[in-house]
């Protein structure tokens, strides 16, 4: 009887652990798919190539290694690699699969969406709890929170860290609660930095009178530890890690001057990372009707969070600079915000019913505006066969050079170290003799996707619908 007393929510429409567990096991379609999505599949692929170097080369967490750093370590400063190195202990264990972090991060986010669900309702009510945490579930994170990225997977650890450290402030418990504050927000922030503005909600209670000052400095000192760790992680290893192996690749953003100035140039595309990306337009439409409802209900509780994580938020929009508009995955960490604010925006309808066909709108648009990432394209799979043409005429540590301009994703499919070009550079006999200096051993034309076909003065070693690769040397006399 205990044990289906247990599991009797997963069969309850009117308990969140039932949609939780729906929506986790919809995101399992497809879940064993290669990093090859349009959106982002780039940023995927670093974190991949991440992963399977520390496999396959060093597996020291503190000396991460990209593949596109060409004759390079490849070693270079860049987030803390908690959720790579997860994927790396899963792949000693079962054997080294693309999809491991997909599943990772699936599993991470749903718990800190429940997590997000647990605070809301000890801090608010339960019905904005369900609300909230059912918008979050078909918000942007529906898609992102599959992907092989650290931005859910960070959020999550610090939404469930920062419930323990309410637990140790608000509900007076004890050690427990500290530890797992401390441990849970720091493994977070040092995964994606930006995910730390969420600790202001944390500045109100530290003027509480009804929480003991012992508790609050004991906090307080743990939290500046976290920032401290933080600090010294991204402002100190980070640039050393650049420096001693000369190799930047990660980004930190902008002055706040230039940045101020690029999100002011690009002001339409940054308000439609709210409008448009987060919640789209009819999550976004409730967030606003939440936030006139929350002003004329004087709702202050909810008006305070609002205006202090977009407080803290802004700061990482000024930094980011123009990268945040250009880059969907930036608004990441606002969503549970923008969900909070838009279920108080559907609660204000008092028939139940009405509530359930609110909500369920929402989620059609949400859905239906994410689907085409749990798809693969033709033209993108074909890089799935790199590799393998790659091995029939080159050894594993061959250095390549490959036409896709920034885009990282080819090199991680080809299995190689090397370089990434655009067309023209690959067209200058200098730049290809340099590079062949450096130990260039092959080129590589992607034909369709990710690079557009070209002609080079090579001898052709390899040809068909997808790829050419070259090998540079000698000119070859039969080329026109």
């Amino acid at each position: 009887m205990q044990f289906f007393n247990k599991i009797k929510p997963l069969f309850n429409l009117r308990s969140i652990t039932f949609w939780i567990v729906l929506f986790g096991l919809l995101r399992l379609y497809g879940i064993t798919q290669p990093p090859l999505e349009v959106a982002h599949n780039w940023r995927q692929t670093n974190v991949a190539m991440v992963a399977r170097n520390f496999l396959e080369v060093d597996n020291n967490i503190l000396f991460p290694r990209i593949d596109i750093a060409g004759q390079k370590s490849g070693i270079t400063g860049m987030e803390f690699p908690l959720f790579n190195y997860l994927i790396y202990l899963l792949s000693l264990i079962f054997g080294y699969q693309h999809w491991y972090g997909r599943l990772i991060n699936l599993v991470v986010t749903s718990i800190g969406t429940f997590y997000f669900y647990k605070i809301i309702r000890q801090s608010f009510s339960e019905k904005l709890a369900f609300n909230a945490t059912f918008i979050l579930l078909v918000s942007l994170w529906f898609a992102y929170g599959r992907k092989i990225m650290p931005d859910t997977f960070s959020m999550s650890l610090v939404i469930a860290g920062s419930w323990y450290g309410l637990n140790y402030l608000v509900q007076v418990r004890g050690f427990k609660n500290l530890l797992l504050y401390t441990i849970l927000v720091l493994a977070g922030i040092l995964s994606k930095l930006p995910s730390g503005y969420v600790l202001v909600i944390f500045a109100p209670l530290l003027f509480c009178p009804n929480i003991a000052a012992r508790r609050k400095i004991i906090f307080v000192s743990l939290s500046a530890i976290i920032v401290l760790a933080t600090a010294l992680y991204y402002f100190g290893w980070m640039p050393y890690l650049v420096e001693r192996y000369g190799f930047w690749y990660y980004y930190m953003g902008k002055p706040f001057g230039q940045g101020a100035r690029e999100i002011w140039e690009n002001l339409p595309q940054t308000l439609g990372r709210f409008y448009e990306t987060a919640l789209h337009f009819i999550g976004f439409a409730f967030f606003v009707v939440g936030i006139i409802t929350a002003i004329l209900h004087h709702n202050k509780k909810l008006l305070i969070v609002l205006v202090l994580t977009f407080a803290g938020f802004s700061v990482f929009i000024i930094r980011a600079g123009f990268a945040f508009p250009h880059h969907s995955y930036y608004i990441v960490p606002f969503v549970p915000v923008m969900a909070l604010v838009a279920g108080y925006g559907v609660g204000i309808i008092n028939n139940r019913k009405w509530m359930a066909i609110a909500l369920a709108i929402i989620a059609i648009e949400g859905i239906l505006n994410q689907q085409h990432d749990f798809r693969i394209g033709k033209q993108e799979a074909a890089l799935l066969h790199l590799q393998a043409d790659l091995d029939s005429i080159s050894q594993r540590d061959d250095l390549i050079v490959i036409n896709s301009g920034i885009q990282p994703t080819p090199m991680y499919f080809a299995h190689r170290r090397g370089w990434l070009a655009e067309n023209q550079k690959l067209t200058q006999p200098t730049f290809v003799d340099s590079l062949q200096q450096l130990g260039l051993q092959y080129i590589v034309v992607i034909r369709h996707t990710f690079g557009t076909d070209v002609q080079l003065p090579y001898p052709l070693v390899l040809q068909n619908d997808d790829f050419k690769i070259y090998q540079p040397g000698r000119i070859n006399s039969n080329h026109k």
